[in-house]
Protein backbone atom coordinates (compact mmCIF):
# COMPACT_ATOMS: atom_id res chain seq x y z
CA UNK A 1 0.00 0.00 0.00
CA UNK A 2 1.64 3.20 -0.90
CA UNK A 3 1.42 6.76 0.76
CA UNK A 4 -0.96 8.71 -0.57
CA UNK A 5 0.51 12.00 -2.36
CA UNK A 6 0.47 15.21 -0.24
CA UNK A 7 1.57 18.78 -1.77
CA UNK A 8 2.48 21.28 1.26
CA UNK A 9 1.51 18.69 4.07
CA UNK A 10 -1.85 18.29 2.69
CA UNK A 11 -2.60 14.49 1.75
CA UNK A 12 -4.45 14.53 -1.38
CA UNK A 13 -7.87 12.54 -1.62
CA UNK A 14 -10.18 12.33 -4.41
CA UNK A 15 -11.02 14.94 -6.91
CA UNK A 16 -14.23 16.80 -6.24
CA UNK A 17 -14.32 19.26 -9.30
CA UNK A 18 -12.43 19.76 -12.35
CA UNK A 19 -12.99 23.02 -14.16
CA UNK A 20 -11.96 25.66 -16.74
CA UNK A 21 -8.64 26.75 -14.84
CA UNK A 22 -8.78 24.39 -11.94
CA UNK A 23 -9.65 21.27 -10.39
CA UNK A 24 -10.44 20.78 -6.74
CA UNK A 25 -9.04 18.08 -4.40
CA UNK A 26 -10.31 16.82 -1.10
CA UNK A 27 -7.44 16.89 1.22
CA UNK A 28 -6.59 17.01 5.09
CA UNK A 29 -3.78 17.71 7.18
CA UNK A 30 -3.17 17.61 10.77
CA UNK A 31 -3.11 21.41 11.75
CA UNK A 32 -6.51 21.93 10.24
CA UNK A 33 -9.10 19.82 11.54
CA UNK A 34 -12.25 19.15 9.39
CA UNK A 35 -12.91 18.87 6.04
CA UNK A 36 -10.46 20.80 3.22
CA UNK A 37 -10.44 21.11 -0.28
CA UNK A 38 -7.37 22.01 -2.41
CA UNK A 39 -7.48 23.98 -5.41
CA UNK A 40 -4.94 23.29 -8.23
CA UNK A 41 -4.46 25.19 -11.28
CA UNK A 42 -4.64 23.28 -14.32
CA UNK A 43 -1.03 23.15 -16.45
CA UNK A 44 -1.51 20.52 -18.86
CA UNK A 45 0.01 21.88 -22.63
CA UNK A 46 -2.29 24.74 -24.63
CA UNK A 47 -3.91 25.79 -21.27
CA UNK A 48 -4.62 29.78 -21.23
CA UNK A 49 -2.42 31.48 -19.47
CA UNK A 50 -4.38 33.27 -17.75
CA UNK A 51 -5.37 30.41 -15.70
CA UNK A 52 -1.59 30.85 -14.05
CA UNK A 53 -1.95 34.54 -13.35
CA UNK A 54 -5.50 34.31 -12.17
CA UNK A 55 -4.63 31.17 -10.06
CA UNK A 56 -1.95 34.00 -8.67
CA UNK A 57 -4.11 36.36 -7.96
CA UNK A 58 -6.33 34.08 -5.94
CA UNK A 59 -3.94 33.31 -4.03
CA UNK A 60 -3.02 36.70 -3.26
CA UNK A 61 -6.40 37.66 -2.57
CA UNK A 62 -8.49 34.54 -0.31
CA UNK A 63 -5.95 34.61 2.74
CA UNK A 64 -6.99 38.31 3.17
CA UNK A 65 -10.35 37.63 3.15
CA UNK A 66 -12.63 36.99 6.17
CA UNK A 67 -15.91 36.35 7.61
CA UNK A 68 -18.78 33.87 6.71
CA UNK A 69 -19.59 34.81 2.95
CA UNK A 70 -15.54 33.24 1.85
CA UNK A 71 -14.33 30.37 2.81
CA UNK A 72 -11.57 29.69 4.99
CA UNK A 73 -8.26 30.14 3.84
CA UNK A 74 -5.85 27.04 5.54
CA UNK A 75 -2.70 27.63 3.54
CA UNK A 76 -0.88 28.67 0.19
CA UNK A 77 2.02 27.43 -1.69
CA UNK A 78 4.20 27.34 -5.30
CA UNK A 79 6.78 24.08 -4.59
CA UNK A 80 5.93 21.87 -6.22
CA UNK A 81 3.24 23.36 -7.90
CA UNK A 82 0.66 26.13 -6.94
CA UNK A 83 -1.49 25.06 -4.28
CA UNK A 84 -4.44 26.83 -2.51
CA UNK A 85 -5.77 24.95 0.60
CA UNK A 86 -9.75 26.45 1.66
CA UNK A 87 -12.17 25.40 3.83
CA UNK A 88 -14.55 23.12 2.55
CA UNK A 89 -18.14 24.28 2.73
CA UNK A 90 -21.24 22.73 3.52
CA UNK A 91 -22.99 24.02 0.58
CA UNK A 92 -24.42 23.76 -3.31
CA UNK A 93 -23.90 26.15 -6.09
CA UNK A 94 -26.51 28.18 -8.08
CA UNK A 95 -25.53 26.03 -10.90
CA UNK A 96 -28.58 23.28 -10.63
CA UNK A 97 -31.00 26.34 -10.45
CA UNK A 98 -30.46 26.64 -13.93
CA UNK A 99 -32.04 23.11 -14.83
CA UNK A 100 -35.25 24.46 -13.47
CA UNK A 101 -35.81 28.09 -14.74
CA UNK A 102 -37.76 30.50 -14.61
CA UNK A 103 -37.46 29.91 -10.30
CA UNK A 104 -40.21 31.42 -8.22
CA UNK A 105 -40.65 35.11 -7.52
CA UNK A 106 -39.87 34.73 -3.79
CA UNK A 107 -36.57 32.55 -4.23
CA UNK A 108 -35.27 34.75 -6.94
CA UNK A 109 -35.39 38.14 -4.60
CA UNK A 110 -34.33 35.41 -1.32
CA UNK A 111 -31.08 34.61 -3.09
CA UNK A 112 -30.58 37.84 -4.59
CA UNK A 113 -30.78 39.64 -0.89
CA UNK A 114 -28.24 37.02 0.33
CA UNK A 115 -26.04 37.61 -2.79
CA UNK A 116 -26.30 41.67 -2.05
CA UNK A 117 -25.24 40.47 1.62
CA UNK A 118 -22.30 38.35 0.57
CA UNK A 119 -20.99 41.70 -1.87
CA UNK A 120 -21.51 44.02 0.99
CA UNK A 121 -18.54 42.19 3.08
CA UNK A 122 -16.77 41.77 -0.15
CA UNK A 123 -16.51 45.28 -0.79
CA UNK A 124 -16.24 46.52 2.45
CA UNK A 125 -12.77 44.29 2.48
CA UNK A 126 -11.73 46.40 -1.09
CA UNK A 127 -12.37 43.83 -3.14
CA UNK A 128 -14.45 43.19 -6.33
CA UNK A 129 -15.33 40.07 -7.21
CA UNK A 130 -15.81 39.98 -11.05
CA UNK A 131 -16.47 36.60 -12.22
CA UNK A 132 -20.26 36.48 -10.04
CA UNK A 133 -22.94 33.46 -11.58
CA UNK A 134 -24.43 30.83 -10.79
CA UNK A 135 -21.23 28.18 -9.85
CA UNK A 136 -19.23 30.83 -8.12
CA UNK A 137 -22.07 31.23 -5.49
CA UNK A 138 -22.81 28.41 -2.70
CA UNK A 139 -26.03 28.68 -0.47
CA UNK A 140 -25.72 27.02 3.08
CA UNK A 141 -29.23 24.96 4.51
CA UNK A 142 -29.78 28.05 6.55
CA UNK A 143 -29.60 29.77 2.83
CA UNK A 144 -26.31 32.36 3.81
CA UNK A 145 -24.15 32.61 0.76
CA UNK A 146 -20.64 31.95 -0.10
CA UNK A 147 -18.49 32.88 -2.98
CA UNK A 148 -15.87 31.90 -4.44
CA UNK A 149 -13.02 31.42 -7.13
CA UNK A 150 -11.89 35.12 -6.89
CA UNK A 151 -9.14 34.61 -10.00
CA UNK A 152 -10.40 37.23 -11.92
CA UNK A 153 -10.92 39.72 -8.38
CA UNK A 154 -9.45 43.38 -8.15
CA UNK A 155 -8.11 43.95 -4.67
CA UNK A 156 -7.89 47.86 -3.81
CA UNK A 157 -4.24 46.83 -2.31
CA UNK A 158 -2.94 44.06 -4.76
CA UNK A 159 -1.46 44.69 -7.60
CA UNK A 160 -4.19 43.53 -10.50
CA UNK A 161 -1.86 41.11 -12.73
CA UNK A 162 -4.96 40.26 -14.88
CA UNK A 163 -4.97 43.78 -16.43
CA UNK A 164 -1.11 44.17 -16.54
CA UNK A 165 -0.77 40.80 -18.22
CA UNK A 166 -4.08 40.80 -20.80
CA UNK A 167 -5.50 43.44 -23.38
CA UNK A 168 -8.80 41.49 -23.33
CA UNK A 169 -11.41 41.83 -21.08
CA UNK A 170 -11.82 38.35 -18.75
CA UNK A 171 -14.85 37.62 -17.22
CA UNK A 172 -17.97 35.04 -17.95
CA UNK A 173 -19.91 36.54 -21.03
CA UNK A 174 -23.47 37.03 -19.80
CA UNK A 175 -22.80 38.62 -16.56
CA UNK A 176 -19.83 41.16 -17.72
CA UNK A 177 -20.29 44.68 -16.88
CA UNK A 178 -19.87 47.18 -19.49
CA UNK A 179 -17.40 49.03 -17.64
CA UNK A 180 -15.41 45.50 -17.29
CA UNK A 181 -15.43 45.28 -21.21
CA UNK A 182 -13.52 48.32 -21.59
CA UNK A 183 -11.03 47.34 -19.14
CA UNK A 184 -12.35 48.88 -16.07
CA UNK A 185 -11.72 46.32 -13.51
CA UNK A 186 -12.09 48.29 -9.93
CA UNK A 187 -16.11 49.29 -9.33
CA UNK A 188 -18.14 47.29 -6.95
CA UNK A 189 -21.16 48.57 -9.49
CA UNK A 190 -19.73 45.53 -11.69
CA UNK A 191 -20.61 43.08 -9.39
CA UNK A 192 -24.60 44.65 -9.11
CA UNK A 193 -24.98 44.12 -12.80
CA UNK A 194 -23.58 40.92 -12.57
CA UNK A 195 -25.89 40.41 -9.98
CA UNK A 196 -28.98 42.07 -12.05
CA UNK A 197 -28.35 39.76 -14.79
CA UNK A 198 -28.47 36.97 -12.69
CA UNK A 199 -31.84 37.71 -11.02
CA UNK A 200 -32.88 38.58 -15.07
CA UNK A 201 -31.85 34.79 -15.67
CA UNK A 202 -34.02 33.43 -13.08
CA UNK A 203 -36.50 35.29 -13.37
CA UNK A 204 -37.54 35.11 -17.30
CA UNK A 205 -35.49 32.10 -18.33
CA UNK A 206 -33.76 34.03 -20.37
CA UNK A 207 -29.90 35.77 -20.55
CA UNK A 208 -30.69 39.73 -20.71
CA UNK A 209 -28.09 39.93 -23.51
CA UNK A 210 -27.28 36.38 -24.73
CA UNK A 211 -23.81 34.50 -24.09
CA UNK A 212 -21.88 36.35 -26.68
CA UNK A 213 -18.42 35.12 -27.46
CA UNK A 214 -16.71 37.78 -28.98
CA UNK A 215 -15.96 41.30 -28.18
CA UNK A 216 -17.73 42.49 -30.27
CA UNK A 217 -21.12 41.17 -29.17
CA UNK A 218 -20.24 41.74 -25.39
CA UNK A 219 -19.68 45.14 -26.16
CA UNK A 220 -23.77 45.85 -27.58
CA UNK A 221 -24.65 45.50 -24.35
CA UNK A 222 -23.06 49.13 -24.24
CA UNK A 223 -25.84 50.40 -26.29
CA UNK A 224 -28.66 47.04 -26.40
CA UNK A 225 -31.13 47.25 -23.72
CA UNK A 226 -32.50 44.04 -22.61
CA UNK A 227 -36.35 43.19 -22.84
CA UNK A 228 -38.21 44.29 -19.70
CA UNK A 229 -38.67 41.02 -17.37
CA UNK A 230 -42.57 41.92 -17.08
CA UNK A 231 -42.98 41.76 -20.94
CA UNK A 232 -41.82 37.96 -20.92
CA UNK A 233 -43.00 36.94 -17.21
CA UNK A 234 -46.19 39.16 -16.16
CA UNK A 235 -46.16 38.02 -12.78
CA UNK A 236 -42.89 40.37 -11.98
CA UNK A 237 -43.98 42.73 -9.56
CA UNK A 238 -42.74 46.14 -10.73
CA UNK A 239 -40.59 46.68 -7.94
CA UNK A 240 -38.31 43.49 -8.78
CA UNK A 241 -38.51 45.26 -12.42
CA UNK A 242 -37.21 48.48 -11.10
CA UNK A 243 -34.57 46.91 -9.36
CA UNK A 244 -33.24 44.61 -11.84
CA UNK A 245 -33.49 47.22 -14.78
CA UNK A 246 -31.07 49.32 -12.50
CA UNK A 247 -28.59 47.14 -11.54
CA UNK A 248 -28.42 46.98 -15.45
CA UNK A 249 -27.99 50.20 -16.01
CA UNK A 250 -24.81 51.17 -17.79
CA UNK A 251 -23.19 53.18 -16.39
CA UNK A 252 -21.83 52.86 -13.13
CA UNK A 253 -23.52 55.34 -11.36
CA UNK A 254 -26.63 54.95 -11.94
CA UNK A 255 -27.04 51.47 -10.56
CA UNK A 256 -27.53 51.27 -6.74
CA UNK A 257 -25.21 52.90 -4.43
CA UNK A 258 -23.65 50.13 -3.01
CA UNK A 259 -24.53 46.12 -2.48
CA UNK A 260 -26.00 47.11 0.63
CA UNK A 261 -28.36 49.40 -0.66
CA UNK A 262 -29.73 46.46 -3.25
CA UNK A 263 -30.04 44.15 -0.34
CA UNK A 264 -32.51 46.37 1.78
CA UNK A 265 -34.62 47.32 -1.60
CA UNK A 266 -34.97 43.80 -2.06
CA UNK A 267 -35.77 43.23 1.51
CA UNK A 268 -38.10 46.12 1.83
CA UNK A 269 -40.04 46.17 -2.11
CA UNK A 270 -42.48 48.42 -0.87
CA UNK A 271 -39.74 51.31 -0.15
CA UNK A 272 -38.68 50.90 -3.84
CA UNK A 273 -39.11 54.16 -5.57
CA UNK A 274 -40.53 53.34 -8.83
CA UNK A 275 -39.91 55.13 -12.17
CA UNK A 276 -40.64 54.42 -15.97
CA UNK A 277 -38.72 51.59 -15.94
CA UNK A 278 -40.88 49.38 -13.50
CA UNK A 279 -44.17 49.88 -16.08
CA UNK A 280 -42.09 49.28 -19.67
CA UNK A 281 -42.94 46.58 -21.73
CA UNK A 282 -40.98 46.92 -24.58
CA UNK A 283 -37.23 47.65 -25.45
CA UNK A 284 -36.27 50.99 -26.91
CA UNK A 285 -36.79 51.83 -30.31
CA UNK A 286 -34.23 50.69 -32.78
CA UNK A 287 -33.44 54.75 -33.04
CA UNK A 288 -33.10 55.08 -29.92
CA UNK A 289 -30.36 52.44 -29.77
CA UNK A 290 -28.75 53.62 -32.80
CA UNK A 291 -28.21 57.44 -31.34
CA UNK A 292 -26.58 55.05 -28.29
CA UNK A 293 -24.60 53.30 -30.35
CA UNK A 294 -22.73 56.39 -32.02
CA UNK A 295 -22.78 58.90 -29.12
CA UNK A 296 -19.06 58.43 -27.32
CA UNK A 297 -20.82 60.19 -23.90
CA UNK A 298 -22.67 57.02 -23.43
CA UNK A 299 -19.92 54.79 -22.61
CA UNK A 300 -19.44 54.01 -19.29
CA UNK A 301 -17.56 56.34 -17.09
CA UNK A 302 -16.07 54.69 -14.07
CA UNK A 303 -17.89 57.32 -11.69
CA UNK A 304 -16.78 55.79 -8.34
CA UNK A 305 -14.33 53.51 -7.27
CA UNK A 306 -12.51 51.28 -4.39
CA UNK A 307 -9.59 51.62 -6.95
CA UNK A 308 -6.01 50.94 -6.00
CA UNK A 309 -3.85 53.67 -4.30
CA UNK A 310 -1.36 51.48 -6.02
CA UNK A 311 -1.88 53.39 -8.66
CA UNK A 312 0.31 56.76 -7.02
CA UNK A 313 3.06 54.70 -6.22
CA UNK A 314 6.20 54.58 -8.96
CA UNK A 315 7.02 51.03 -10.57
CA UNK A 316 9.64 49.51 -11.38
CA UNK A 317 10.00 46.70 -13.69
CA UNK A 318 13.17 44.59 -13.10
CA UNK A 319 13.52 41.88 -16.42
CA UNK A 320 15.60 38.39 -15.89
CA UNK A 321 16.88 36.39 -18.94
CA UNK A 322 16.34 33.57 -16.86
CA UNK A 323 18.14 31.58 -19.45
CA UNK A 324 21.41 33.70 -19.29
CA UNK A 325 21.16 35.41 -16.22
CA UNK A 326 24.53 34.38 -13.91
CA UNK A 327 24.70 34.47 -10.45
CA UNK A 328 26.79 37.17 -10.77
CA UNK A 329 24.43 39.19 -13.04
CA UNK A 330 21.56 38.09 -10.84
CA UNK A 331 22.47 39.46 -7.58
CA UNK A 332 23.78 42.55 -9.98
CA UNK A 333 20.15 43.12 -10.69
CA UNK A 334 19.14 42.31 -7.06
CA UNK A 335 21.46 45.38 -6.07
CA UNK A 336 20.36 47.84 -8.41
CA UNK A 337 16.38 47.51 -7.19
CA UNK A 338 17.46 48.11 -3.53
CA UNK A 339 19.48 50.79 -4.65
CA UNK A 340 16.03 52.85 -6.81
CA UNK A 341 14.06 51.10 -3.47
CA UNK A 342 16.49 53.26 -1.40
CA UNK A 343 15.02 56.13 -2.81
CA UNK A 344 11.64 55.09 -3.40
CA UNK A 345 10.33 53.74 -0.48
CA UNK A 346 6.97 53.02 -1.65
CA UNK A 347 7.47 51.66 -4.71
CA UNK A 348 6.42 48.44 -6.55
CA UNK A 349 8.47 45.61 -8.24
CA UNK A 350 7.28 44.12 -11.44
CA UNK A 351 9.73 40.94 -12.16
CA UNK A 352 9.45 40.25 -16.05
CA UNK A 353 10.35 37.28 -17.91
CA UNK A 354 9.83 36.88 -21.43
CA UNK A 355 8.99 33.80 -22.62
CA UNK A 356 9.60 33.55 -26.14
CA UNK A 357 7.43 31.86 -28.93
CA UNK A 358 7.76 31.29 -32.55
CA UNK A 359 5.87 32.71 -35.17
CA UNK A 360 5.86 29.63 -37.52
CA UNK A 361 5.85 26.49 -35.33
CA UNK A 362 3.92 25.10 -32.78
CA UNK A 363 5.84 26.23 -29.10
CA UNK A 364 6.28 23.04 -26.62
CA UNK A 365 3.89 23.85 -23.24
CA UNK A 366 6.76 21.78 -21.46
CA UNK A 367 10.24 22.10 -20.48
CA UNK A 368 13.29 18.91 -20.91
CA UNK A 369 11.79 17.95 -17.58
CA UNK A 370 8.32 17.39 -18.43
CA UNK A 371 6.97 20.81 -16.24
CA UNK A 372 5.05 23.48 -17.94
CA UNK A 373 7.15 26.44 -18.67
CA UNK A 374 5.41 29.49 -17.92
CA UNK A 375 5.07 27.95 -14.54
CA UNK A 376 8.48 26.98 -14.18
CA UNK A 377 9.36 30.56 -14.84
CA UNK A 378 7.42 31.80 -12.27
CA UNK A 379 8.94 30.06 -10.14
CA UNK A 380 12.02 30.83 -11.26
CA UNK A 381 10.88 34.65 -10.72
CA UNK A 382 9.98 34.03 -7.46
CA UNK A 383 13.19 32.11 -6.29
CA UNK A 384 15.29 35.12 -7.89
CA UNK A 385 12.98 38.04 -5.66
CA UNK A 386 13.33 35.78 -2.48
CA UNK A 387 16.69 37.71 -1.27
CA UNK A 388 14.44 41.25 -1.87
CA UNK A 389 12.35 40.07 1.26
CA UNK A 390 9.30 42.40 -0.05
CA UNK A 391 5.64 42.00 1.06
CA UNK A 392 3.11 40.70 -1.80
CA UNK A 393 1.60 44.20 -2.49
CA UNK A 394 4.96 45.00 -3.06
CA UNK A 395 6.19 42.25 -5.36
CA UNK A 396 5.14 40.89 -8.58
CA UNK A 397 6.03 38.07 -10.94
CA UNK A 398 5.00 38.08 -14.40
CA UNK A 399 5.47 35.98 -17.63
CA UNK A 400 5.06 38.06 -20.64
CA UNK A 401 4.63 35.39 -24.06
CA UNK A 402 6.28 36.90 -26.98
CA UNK A 403 7.95 36.35 -30.39
CA UNK A 404 10.57 39.15 -29.02
CA UNK A 405 11.86 40.31 -25.88
CA UNK A 406 12.49 44.32 -26.20
CA UNK A 407 8.55 44.60 -28.05
CA UNK A 408 7.44 42.51 -24.77
CA UNK A 409 9.13 44.81 -22.36
CA UNK A 410 7.79 48.13 -23.96
CA UNK A 411 4.37 46.96 -24.73
CA UNK A 412 4.58 46.49 -20.75
CA UNK A 413 6.40 49.13 -19.70
CA UNK A 414 4.14 51.55 -21.31
CA UNK A 415 0.64 49.44 -21.01
CA UNK A 416 1.42 49.51 -17.05
CA UNK A 417 2.75 53.37 -16.48
CA UNK A 418 6.07 52.01 -15.27
CA UNK A 419 8.32 54.50 -13.92
CA UNK A 420 11.84 52.52 -14.41
CA UNK A 421 12.99 49.62 -16.09
CA UNK A 422 16.14 47.60 -15.30
CA UNK A 423 17.71 44.94 -16.92
CA UNK A 424 20.76 43.20 -17.76
CA UNK A 425 23.42 43.62 -20.53
CA UNK A 426 24.10 40.32 -22.12
CA UNK A 427 27.54 39.03 -22.91
CA UNK A 428 28.96 40.46 -25.94
CA UNK A 429 28.56 38.07 -29.36
CA UNK A 430 28.43 37.52 -32.73
CA UNK A 431 24.36 37.69 -32.55
CA UNK A 432 24.09 40.81 -30.35
CA UNK A 433 26.56 42.63 -33.47
CA UNK A 434 24.50 41.44 -35.79
CA UNK A 435 21.08 41.81 -34.28
CA UNK A 436 21.54 44.57 -31.63
CA UNK A 437 20.78 44.06 -28.20
CA UNK A 438 17.99 43.73 -25.85
CA UNK A 439 18.45 46.38 -23.54
CA UNK A 440 20.38 48.97 -26.46
CA UNK A 441 16.45 48.38 -28.16
CA UNK A 442 15.00 48.92 -24.81
CA UNK A 443 16.81 52.11 -23.50
CA UNK A 444 16.50 53.72 -27.00
CA UNK A 445 12.48 53.70 -27.10
CA UNK A 446 11.32 52.97 -23.32
CA UNK A 447 8.88 56.22 -22.16
CA UNK A 448 10.37 55.74 -19.17
CA UNK A 449 14.05 55.64 -16.81
CA UNK A 450 16.14 52.57 -18.47
CA UNK A 451 18.80 51.38 -16.18
CA UNK A 452 21.36 48.93 -17.87
CA UNK A 453 23.09 46.63 -15.20
CA UNK A 454 26.29 45.46 -16.23
CA UNK A 455 29.13 43.27 -14.29
CA UNK A 456 32.53 43.50 -14.74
Amino acid sequence: MTDAPTIGGFVLGEEIHRGGMASLRAATHPDHPGPILLKLPKLAGGEDPAAIVGFEMEQMILPRLTGPHVPRCHGIGHDPMPFIAMERIEATSLLPLLERLPRPIEEVVAIAAAVADALDSLHRQGVVHLDIKPSNILRRADGQVVLVDFGLSHHAELPDLMAEEFRLPYGTAPYMAPEQIMGIRGDPASDLFALGCLMYFFTTGRRPFGDPQRLKGLKRRLWWDPVPPRALRPDCPPWLQETILRCLEVAPAARHGSAAQLGFDLRHPAQVGLTQRAERLARDPWTTRLRRRFNPDHQPRLARSIAAPQEDAPIIAVAIDLDATTPAMAEALRSMVRQVLATVPGARVACLNVLRTRLLLPDAETDAGGHNRHLQRLLDLRHWSTPLALPDQRLTHHVLEATGPAAALLDYAAQNRVDHIILGARADGLGRRVLGSVSAEVARDAPCSVTVVRVR
